[in-house]
């Protein structure tokens, strides 16, 4: 009955959200431009903005923003100051975010981290820090994308350490706001098939990283495993990824738009029957379990 409480007066809130070239954050700014709220939607590149505003109506804003780039996250903050006014920003979500590079933790160099943390846990940060006045004017929502390795690490590279870091920075701003009537929302998707999930762009990176390895390195993996690591990999895209963006789109919505929205939201079959019941089980058995769904090592 709770989760069924919903706000009202929908048509004077404003929402901003991040990463809406594509994926997740396309398909919510449309979703909640269609509901009627006032969405200032944040791209990366023109193309992203151009195709965005074609298939929204004239009330959506758009603007370019590079969460790595503090002048860019400036004069978004500046244009959506300007469209609230002394409303306050309802909703704030951070839903830019890269998967790649990824990989087995030796492969990779310290700029390797870098490239994932800039985007998922330093950018948003900084962009909830810049909007957070205007969301406390509001009294209004922060919800984060984070993601079912957030609560597993099942992958190298910066990808779950930067999800690690939104948990923590979501449940620590979740308690500093609770005096001001900010909500927090923390989003945990399973496999979806977006652009974090192209395997294209992944099987590439992964070469780059492994043509990079000295000899040595090499030789301890053996000649066969990178053979090995990309099937793993495929086979993992091939039995998780669900192509259905909505059931992820519909956690971030039911946040903004919940009167009692949840701290959590565990969004794919896979996250609900898997990933995250296997975080709750002592780490022996969740190790042997993981090494056996995805270890190399145990593929023949």
């Amino acid at each position: 009955m709770k989760d069924s409480l919903k706000i009202d007066d929908i048509q004077h809130k404003y929402v901003f959200v991040t990463a809406c070239d594509s994926g997740f954050g396309n398909l919510l700014a449309r979703q909640l431009d269609r509901k009627g709220y006032n969405v200032v939607a944040a791209c990366l590149t023109e193309k992203g903005v151009s195709e965005l505003q074609a298939s929204a109506s004239s009330r959506l804003k758009t603007v370019l923003l590079n969460v790595t780039d503090s002048a860019s996250i400036d004069m978004a903050v500046e244009l959506v100051h300007a469209e609230v006014g002394e409303r306050g920003l309802w909703g704030l979500v951070n839903n830019a975010g890269r998967s790649i590079p990824i990989g087995t933790s030796d492969w990779m160099q310290m700029e390797d981290f870098k490239k994932v943390l800039d985007v998922n846990l330093i950018g948003l940060i900084e962009v909830t820090l810049k909007l957070l006045p205007l969301v406390k004017k509001a009294r209004g929502r922060v919800v984060n994308m984070s993601s079912v390795l957030g609560r597993l690490a099942i992958v190298g590279g910066g990808y779950s350490v930067s999800k690690w870091g939104v948990e923590a920075f979501s449940d620590s701003l979740r308690r500093d706001m609770r005096f001001f009537g900010v909500k927090v929302s923390i989003i945990e998707p399973g496999y979806f098939k977006t652009g974090a999930t192209d395997m294209d762009a992944t099987e590439a990176d992964l070469w780059r990283l492994w043509n990079q390895l000295s000899a040595e390195v090499k030789s301890s993996y053996g000649d066969r495993y990178m053979e090995k690591y990309l099937q793993m990999q495929q086979y993992r895209m091939d039995m998780l990824c669900s192509t259905d963006l909505s059931k992820v789109t519909w956690c971030m919505e039911h946040a903004l738009t919940a009167r009692h929205p949840r701290t959590r939201y565990a969004a794919g079959w896979d996250a609900k029957i898997i990933w995250i019941p296997l975080s709750y089980l002592p780490s022996s058995i969740t190790n042997f379990t993981l090494y056996i769904l995805l270890s190399p090592h145990f593929r023949k």
